[in-house]
């Protein structure tokens, strides 16, 4: 079972950027976490960091026939990313969209997720552990449909 991790703009920054938010893990320090977690649950990761929205679609795209499921950090694009929405939407497997911060906590502006509803489900506001939750639920759900089938 392979499944892709998108990280959006700026996420490359986790551990400098506002350490009050986003704590002092950093972006490799989570990649590490998810890949031991991945080992344990028997799926292969394909991860991607990018600042431009156009090289995350792309990923989505190269993966729309290999992948089976992705989670999604989609960054300062949660707000206005309709083009990653619509390639999300266009994915033939289920996206979790993931945030490290409660979004709906933070400025009012910030509150509204465009991803949101292209997504199967959203996990915030848990820190690093948010993304080891998402692919945790990402595995199951995609298990328990495979055994349903």
């Amino acid at each position: 079972m392979k499944i892709l991790v998108l990280h959006g703009p700026n996420l490359n920054l986790f551990g400098r950027r506002e350490p009050h938010i986003y704590g002092h893990t950093t972006l490799a320090q989570i990649n590490e976490r998810l890949q031991k977690l991945a080992a344990e649950l028997g799926v292969t990761l394909d991860i991607l960091q990018s600042n431009h929205e156009g090289a995350l679609i792309d990923f989505l795209h190269e993966n729309i026939d290999v992948a089976q499921g992705a989670l999604v950090n989609p960054a300062g694009l949660t707000q206005h990313g309709v083009p990653l929405h619509d390639a999300i939407k266009a994915m033939p497997f289920p996206t979790l969209e993931v945030h490290m911060s409660n979004i709906a906590a933070r400025e009012a502006w910030r509150a509204h997720s465009i991803i949101s509803p292209a997504v199967k489900a959203t996990i915030q506001g848990l820190g690093p552990i948010s993304y080891l939750a998402a692919l945790r639920a990402l595995v199951e759900t995609l298990r328990e449909s495979e055994a349903a089938a």
